[in-house]
């Protein structure tokens, strides 16, 4: 069975959203290689509908070295009101999500990778169909915006698998479910 994991850039107050507002100031090779090895590991990736439109509206023109990568990986947008994925190897899972990602978590291939995509991450959590979650837990108070356990309203037991302190002082977290 695939493994699906996510990963968030999250700041010290639990914020996800908007990253490219405060995060890149603590990239740096330390999470090049921690993100570069969850990429390796998954040959495709599992998308919201607004990661997905942003995504595809950055990455077909865009010339950062990553962009090979995320152009040609295969890609699932989950949405029930998206009806076209015109950006190259995507494919919409739409109706009954949940039972399309589940269906995709027994198909055969790598792991499958999640990144952003908060609405998603939370249905997944809830569901008991999240297999890891990294947060890379950034050393910034953003003090407004979507957090990433905003929607969840019941507890969801974890346990911590990693951990890692980045120079920048970014936290690695990893956990997975407690079960």
């Amino acid at each position: 069975m695939r493994k699906i994991i996510s990963s968030l850039f999250v700041s010290a107050d639990g914020v996800a959203e908007a990253p490219d507002d405060w995060h890149f100031p603590y990239f740096n090779d330390e999470m090049g290689a921690a993100i570069g090895a969850g990429m390796g590991t998954s040959d495709a990736m599992l998308l919201g509908r607004v990661q997905y439109e942003e995504f595809a509206a950055h990455w077909p023109t865009s010339d950062d070295e990553f962009a090979d990568f995320m152009n040609n990986q295969k890609k699932y947008v989950a949405s029930t009101t998206l009806t076209e994925a015109t950006w190259n190897n995507s494919e919409i899972i739409g109706g009954d999500v949940l039972a399309g990602i589940r269906e995709l978590k027994t198909s055969d291939g790598g792991d499958i990778a999640i990144t952003g995509s908060l609405t998603l991450v939370q249905s997944l959590l809830r569901a008991g169909m999240l297999d890891q979650l990294q947060l890379f837990v950034h050393p910034v108070i953003v003090g407004k915006g979507a957090r990433w356990f905003d929607k969840l309203d019941d507890s969801i037991d974890l346990k911590l698998t990693s951990a890692d302190v980045f120079s920048t002082g970014v936290l690695n977290q990893i956990y997975a479910p407690a079960k």
